[in-house]
């Protein structure tokens, strides 16, 4: 396994640390927490074949957060001496000061043990800012043309992020981390022009954005090579499809599908803070509130959905959150009923949970940490049914795979989804493909509905670099993982008519 980045480790964090957290029980700080950190992102994107743009950045700061009174204070910073890191300890006990008017009830945090000088680097194995960016230029370049020589495919899209995330924290009881992680997104779109009739169709590479190296375009974590070779085919197929008849449908979905519906209508919706009603960013609160834990029937028995900032190659995944907590899996749903939240010390602390679950992440220096999501993810059958099975279940259905658009109300209960790719399902066989498909519920009528979810050999862990949330908005990278699904009777929409084309 690789190593901390030895450029970071070189950076004072220590001594940083020790004059702000210093400093901040000087002037009467409760509580102090400090954390350094480094990320740098990188994007390269081609245009049939040819690189459109390439871009390297690197955003290091350093920040202080502090607990005077009972309030919280809050400041950050790019210059990285003594002298300064000690000048936002006194910036975050004067916001403390300022905000303790505000304050209704006095912050406390749940306990946690201290980590002393531990360090923690995400599973990779390859860097992917050590390659050259001639030859990841190449394999962009390499598997745009693959795609441009298949059949009906006018143009293509390729981009490929990057990100290396380094973080040092420390606080006032001792705990002090430093932690590195890497991940990877790469992604191709084929797009088929109709220029006859002034229209165009497109479909992109199913594969997730992962907490891998560049390992991932080599080979390991993904087919690139059968995905590339198949995907000319499956656009054309599509563009000739038929457009679907609105109704009542049995739904196959793929995990590069479910992931999403998991995202929106599971992992925002058991945020606490939403269901409190102290986040309304980014679609609002949730229907699962507090009263119904350990009674809200969310979904059928068989639906199992836990929390996991453990989760080997997880987006989400971390040694330590950005309160010193150590990484953790939790049940949220069991056999279909609600019981548990995402957590971080605050809440914890103030609901009556033991300890928090390890959910507090700030996406930079720049910003103070937010209770934000884990890897949530809807588990297999031990020995499950393969994809193919569950199709074979169904007399009249779609097969569904890949994520496009979404809609979901500001309580996280009303959504519809849409995809890449619609199989139609006739008497357990797949017969072809269909177009237009949206499919729409509510979230525990939707969840309740499902019969049957597939086994480990089904599982993919999906995901997304872009979840946002909070104002100042943040965002951050977060992996979904599932196995298939069945779903009875799910009301399907026909886009194009409910577009009035």
């Amino acid at each position: 396994m690789p190593d901390i980045d030895p450029a970071f480790l070189a950076m004072p964090a220590r001594g940083l640390a020790g004059a702000a957290l210093e400093r901040a029980q000087e002037l009467g700080a409760e509580h102090a927490d400090f954390r350094l950190e480094r990320i740098r992102v990188g994007r390269l994107s081609l245009r049939d074949g040819q690189l459109d743009s390439s871009s390297d950045g690197e955003d290091v700061g350093l920040a202080v957060r502090v607990v005077h009174d009972g309030t919280w204070g809050f400041a950050s910073g790019i210059a990285r001496t003594a002298d300064a890191a000690k000048a936002l300890a006194e910036q975050a006990v004067a916001t403390a000061k300022v905000s303790r008017v505000l304050s209704s009830e006095p912050v406390v945090l749940a306990p946690e043990q201290v980590y002393a000088d531990v360090r923690w680097v995400s599973s990779y194995e390859i860097n992917p800012f050590d390659v050259p960016e001639a030859e990841r230029v190449a394999w962009l370049q390499e598997l745009s043309e693959r795609l441009m020589a298949g059949d009906g495919v006018d143009h293509v899209d390729a981009a490929l992020m990057q990100v290396l995330e380094n973080k040092f924290y420390a606080d006032t009881a001792g705990t002090m981390t430093t932690q590195q992680r890497v991940r990877i997104s790469p992604e191709f779109t084929a797009v088929n022009v109709d220029r006859g009739a002034g229209s165009f169709a497109s479909m992109r590479t199913l594969a997730p954005p992962a907490g891998r190296g560049w390992e991932y375009t080599t080979g390991t974590g993904w087919d690139w090579d059968t995905e590339i070779a198949e995907l000319p085919g499956l656009l054309m197929e599509h563009v000739k499809a038929p457009s679907v008849e609105a109704g009542t449908y049995d739904l196959v979905i793929e995990p590069s599908n479910l992931w999403l519906t998991i995202h929106e209508s599971i992992g925002h919706a058991t945020e606490l803070d939403r269901a409190l009603g102290y986040e309304a960013a980014y679609a609002g609160t949730s229907f699962a509130t507090l009263d119904k834990l350990n009674s809200l029937q969310y979904g059928s028995e068989v639906m199992n959905i836990t929390g996991d900032r453990t989760v080997e190659h997880g987006l989400s995944t971390v040694g330590f959150d950005d309160e010193g907590v150590a990484a953790q899996q939790f049940d949220i749903v069991r056999d279909g009923v609600l019981v548990g939240y995402q957590l971080n010390r605050q809440m914890a602390q103030a609901n009556g949970f033991e300890r928090s679950n390890g959910c507090a992440f700030a996406d930079s220096a720049g910003h103070i940490p937010l209770q934000r999501m884990a890897n949530v993810s809807l588990q297999p059958a031990p020995d499950g049914p393969s994809t193919d099975e569950l199709v074979s279940r169904v007399e009249r259905g779609i097969l569904i795979k890949g994520d496009r658009s979404w809609s979901i109300d500001m309580q996280r209960f009303n959504f519809q989804f849409t995809g890449q790719q619609f199989h139609r399902i006739e008497n357990g066989r797949i017969v072809g493909q269909l177009r237009d498909v949206a499919y729409q519920a509510t979230t525990t009528d939707f969840w309740g509905s499902m019969e049957a979810v597939g086994g480990p050999q089904t599982y993919v862990l999906g995901g997304a670099f872009n979840c946002g949330k909070g104002q100042p908005g943040q965002v951050a990278a977060v992996s979904h993982g599932c196995p298939t699904g069945l779903f009875r009777g799910v009301n399907v929409l026909n886009t194009k008519a409910e577009g009035g084309r």
